[in-house]
């Protein structure tokens, strides 16, 4: 798990603060699906809404793609938010796309995958955002199954948590980002968006994310 440059990440963390597609309420935390309480919400779809901002994620995508995957065939979508982000690179590259469900349609052909399945196709699956990959890693698994080959994911944001980066170790899959947590304090920090002591309280949630409550 590594990000493409950091000067891009430093820029991408900026504008996603900007449109409000990160919100940071440390003395507000929000609750995850999981229970944990968090100080940070992301919302990377926020930023198809605006064009400039859309673009310089989409041509950031693209360019990660083509350095760190030469030899990409395929683009694929992480369902749902990973689906108009892979569209976009997809067309800027000229590529096939395709995209992942979470679980099988219910009717029809009960499609996992929506779009042509060539096994053998060399594919990157894109992604808006990365917590502990779970979800992510799972589309990957999938499109192998149907016989693809993956070489690897590019995503916008991730909290960079230590289990996500255990996890795409353990399977193998290449992971590049454009922006993360660590990337994103500073910007939000130099913008005002929180001051010294709610910087201390997001770092806390980082280092241990489960058994952090919120500001006191």
């Amino acid at each position: 798990m590594e990000l493409y440059d950091k000067q891009i990440a430093s820029q991408v963390a900026s504008q996603l603060l900007k449109i409000e597609a990160i919100r940071l309420q440390p003395e507000k935390p929000f609750t995850w699906a999981s229970g944990w309480k968090s100080p940070i919400y992301c919302d990377n779809r926020l930023s198809l809404s605006y064009p400039k901002v859309r673009n310089f994620i989409k041509e950031s995508l693209t360019e990660a793609i083509k350095a760190n995957f030469p030899k990409v065939e395929a683009i694929a979508g992480v369902a749902t938010a990973g689906i108009p982000q892979g569209a976009l690179i997809a067309d800027e590259m000229e590529l096939p796309f395709l995209y992942v469900r979470s679980k099988p349609k219910g009717h029809g052909m009960e499609n996992m995958i929506e779009g042509k399945v060539t096994p053998g196709q060399k594919v990157v699956v894109v992604e808006d955002l990365v917590s502990t990959g779970g979800s992510s890693l799972k589309a990957v698994q999938d499109l192998k199954h149907a016989g693809f080959e993956v070489l690897g994911m590019v995503a916008i944001f991730t909290y960079g948590f230590d289990i996500a980066a255990q996890n795409f170790e353990e399977a193998g899959v290449k992971l590049i980002c454009l922006s993360d947590y660590a990337a994103m304090l500073p910007q939000a920090l130099e913008k005002n968006y929180i001051d010294d002591f709610a910087l201390t309280s997001l770092v806390e949630w980082r280092e241990n994310p489960a058994a952090w409550r919120g500001v006191e």
